[in-house]
């Protein structure tokens, strides 16, 4: 492994895991200091935020192995003090990408008093280290410039990719609504939320806020996305946070990261 990255000041170099496998990631970046559950804190001073990473996952482990290889060293170059939580479905059915996302932020809370929240899709990467993941004074899209979208903003109120929230703002809007099952729509309902309680969408730079995507297969989409887009108004305030159903089926503390494997079948039925 190219040890440099750390290095780099803008362009951040892809690190590629020589194996696809979790134990040999942990071994490569064996040279950082872990704590529990693959927390990171700064040596030599205290941080001033506590920091959780958020990623919804299921049966993506070459990406898995990429995004950590890659963010470790991505996010202890920044000083914080932050966990990465793997929400993984259960089950075997549509993938509630939304509502895993509202289960780590519940359960992460559980285990530390974070003060804000980077919900992370598996599939980017960071292509700029001045891409500072600090907690925003209002919500933050971060994932501006994908470079399989050619590095520009597909449409102007696209809060989806990665996005950072201060633990108040996502209470403030319910979180994400639990009723997106398949691909599509939620991250476009969360943008309503957020402008319908008073915030503001914020953004780096696109020179700054670009993003690597990584090779993945396309999700089946939710046929009744655009139907729940335009009815999610009615229900900000009962969809979300406020009931949510799951069973966490594991909780480990493992090298790199927290893992809660959390079925949601109670919900959908």
């Amino acid at each position: 492994m190219n040890r440099d990255v750390l290095y780099f000041y803008g362009t951040v170099r892809l690190l590629v895991p020589s194996q696809e496998t979790l134990e040999e990631v942990a071994q490569e970046l064996s040279w950082l200091r872990f704590l529990e559950g693959g927390r990171q804190m700064p040596l030599d001073c205290q941080a001033k935020y506590k920091i959780a990473i958020i990623v919804p996952y299921r049966n993506r482990l070459a990406n898995l192995c990429s995004f950590l290889l890659n963010m470790h060293p991505f996010l202890t170059k920044q000083q914080l003090d932050y966990t990465i939580f793997i929400i993984e479905q259960f089950d075997d059915g549509l993938f509630n990408r939304a509502m895993l996302m509202n289960v780590g932020f519940t359960e992460a809370l559980k285990l530390h008093d974070f003060d804000c929240f980077f919900f992370h899709d598996v599939d980017l990467i960071p292509e700029n280290d001045r891409n500072i993941y600090s907690c925003p004074d209002q919500p933050r899209h971060m994932s501006v410039a994908i470079d399989k979208f050619n590095y520009r903003l597909p449409y102007v109120d696209l809060f989806g990719g990665v996005i950072g929230m201060s633990r108040k703002h996502f209470q403030l809007v319910n979180g994400f609504s639990n009723m997106f099952w398949g691909w599509g729509g939620e991250d476009d309902d969360m943008a309503s939320r957020v402008k319908a309680h008073d915030l503001n969408i914020t953004r780096y730079h696109p020179d700054v806020a670009r993003y690597h995507m990584l090779t993945h297969a396309q999700q089946k989409a939710n046929p009744k996305r655009y139907e729940k887009l335009y009815s999610g108004r009615k229900r900000f305030k009962t969809d979300g946070l406020n009931n949510l159903e799951y069973r966490v089926k594991a909780l480990k503390q493992l090298p790199l990261f927290t893992y809660l494997l959390v079925d949601l079948t109670s919900r959908r039925s």
